[in-house]
């Protein structure tokens, strides 16, 4: 019995984690000096720095974030801030942006809280606690926000990267989708299927990335010389959704079917068309023709299967992470705006279908 409990012992001795004070007394120096070296103080010598780190992976060591922290006045943590609305009605959209926001994070010693803020927030809404507790070094802004949040962030003053839109009040570091680009091979797609009546719905037209997919809609009908005609385009919609996908296509119908194609300007409201023309035993592509804009997992579940343009959520999630990182390291201002490429993905909604 005795020698069973002496092996536990020895045991739990072994893969208890190991402490600075483990890694000071390995290396026979300070734990100060330990610190500095995790912290990469140009004050200790070459000599010295091999030999603590050499007991730091010896003793597989890993630095707590609270310690680490009150050297660096750092927290090791990004916020991650979207609207309520954008959580439950693009969660398959925004959930593959925080995932590569937490997969780039990882990699470099970060961890990513994810908070929601109300979709139409007013002066006495309430800041994420995180915020007023000075626990995130920057903030990752998804989606469309309220202009007034984006006010109330400025007396923070901590870095802000936006990703899938961009404020008009200010200059800010954003990752973007190639919307422009997107909307004319979205619709050139329809045009060499030999359409020439398109049609396109939209929900919430002032949000950046709608608008430039409306843009390169018509872009590409000026490209084909096919006449803009303002009738064939639903712009009023509040919200590009699944509900307000069928609102807009029901509204098209209701004054014109005088088209032949119908570009919706994201899945949620492609799937909305979708339902409507089946209920009515329109036919796609057989009667219409029909693109969405996302790419999301659902769309293969769909009869037809939607074609649509591919936007790489998760890289636009590691993207953001990449600019923050470099701003905190003071590497960059990341005053810029980064544009990620689409991809047209033809299935069998339009009427050219390739495997």
């Amino acid at each position: 019995m005795n020698d069973y409990i002496h092996k536990v012992k020895r045991l739990t001795y072994h893969t208890m984690p190991s402490t600075i004070k483990d890694v000071a007394k390995k290396a026979n120096v300070s734990i100060a000096t330990v610190s500095l070296v995790i912290h990469n103080n140009k004050r200790i010598s070459t000599e010295t720095k091999k030999k603590v780190k050499r007991a730091i992976k010896e003793l597989d060591y890993h630095p707590t974030r609270s310690a680490m922290g009150l050297v660096s006045r750092t927290s090791g943590n990004i916020g991650f801030i979207l609207t309520e609305d954008h959580f439950s009605r693009s969660e398959p959209f925004y959930t593959k942006i925080f995932l590569g926001t937490e997969f780039q994070a990882r990699e470099n010693e970060y961890y990513v809280l994810l908070t929601t803020i109300p979709s139409n927030s007013c002066p006495d809404s309430k800041i994420p606690r995180f915020l007023l507790e000075k626990n995130v070094d920057g903030i990752i802004l998804a989606g469309k926000v309220p202009p007034n949040f984006i006010e109330k962030l400025k007396r923070f003053k901590i870095p802000t990267v936006f990703v899938d839109y961009f404020p008009n009040n200010g200059s800010y570091p954003t990752v973007m989708v190639d919307n422009i680009n997107g909307g004319f091979q979205s619709t050139n797609h329809l045009i060499s299927c030999n359409h020439n009546k398109i049609a396109f719905i939209a929900g919430d037209i002032e949000h950046p990335s709608i608008s430039e997919r409306f843009q390169g809609y018509k872009m590409a009908l000026e490209k084909a010389k096919i006449p803009y005609t303002p009738s064939l385009a639903v712009v009023d919609e509040p919200h590009p959704s699944r509900e307000c996908g069928y609102s807009a296509i029901k509204k098209l119908l209701n004054k014109t079917n005088d088209f032949t194609a119908i570009f919706a300007c994201n899945d949620a409201m492609a799937l909305g068309v979708l339902q409507y023309l089946k209920e009515k035993g329109v036919s796609v592509p057989g009667d219409k023709s029909l693109i969405g804009f996302d790419d999301v997992e659902s769309d293969l579940s769909l009869d037809p299967p939607l074609t649509t343009m591919k936007v790489p959520k998760v890289e636009m999630g590691i993207e953001a992470t990449k600019l923050m990182l470099e701003i905190l390291r003071k590497k960059s201002n990341g005053l810029r705006k980064i544009l990620i490429p689409t991809e047209l993905v033809v299935r069998k909604s339009t009427c050219v279908y390739q495997n």
